[in-house]
């Protein structure tokens, strides 16, 4: 099956529902939520919104998130809107690992699929963020490994 066409399994559909329960327990609400157009990254932004109680049309469907470098998914944030303070990204890997790592000092390298992570930013834009201007605040999988 087509790579962008693969749908969410089972374990994908159970790992999405655990660990936005995890973002809760943290009280980590994100208000708009930006996804691979995907069919698995797409769905698990669903479970997400589904799980965190955000209304589906919170989600933003962003083509270029698949298989995007570093650089790319970083022109994507940088344009996000400045009305939302917490934004969930929801891509694939490697871009979205080596994004984490060039925005942040996290010890990172290699997100398992299903991986959640928090990185905090000294500024008021979206615009300025930019290599090493991030903290890892929390890192998880759905192994239950927790930074």
């Amino acid at each position: 099956m087509e790579d962008f066409k693969r749908p969410l399994n089972q374990t994908g559909k159970t790992d999405a529902a655990n660990m936005a329960e995890r973002l809760l327990n943290r009280k980590v609400l994100p208000e708009l939520l930006v996804s691979s157009t995907a069919l698995r990254a797409i769905s698990t932004a669903r479970l997400f919104a589904n799980t965190l109680q955000i209304d589906l049309k919170e989600i933003r469907e962003e083509s270029s998130i698949y298989e995007a470098s570093a650089e790319t998914l970083l022109k994507i944030v940088n344009g996000f809107d400045d009305e939302y303070r917490t934004i969930a990204l929801f891509g694939h890997n490697p871009g979205v690992t080596e994004l984490l790592l060039k925005l942040s000092s996290g010890d990172v390298y290699d997100l398992s699929p299903g991986s959640i992570a928090l990185i905090e930013f000294p500024f008021q834009s979206w615009k300025f963020i930019s290599s090493g201007t991030g903290e890892l605040k929390f890192l998880s999988n759905p192994d239950g490994f927790s930074y």
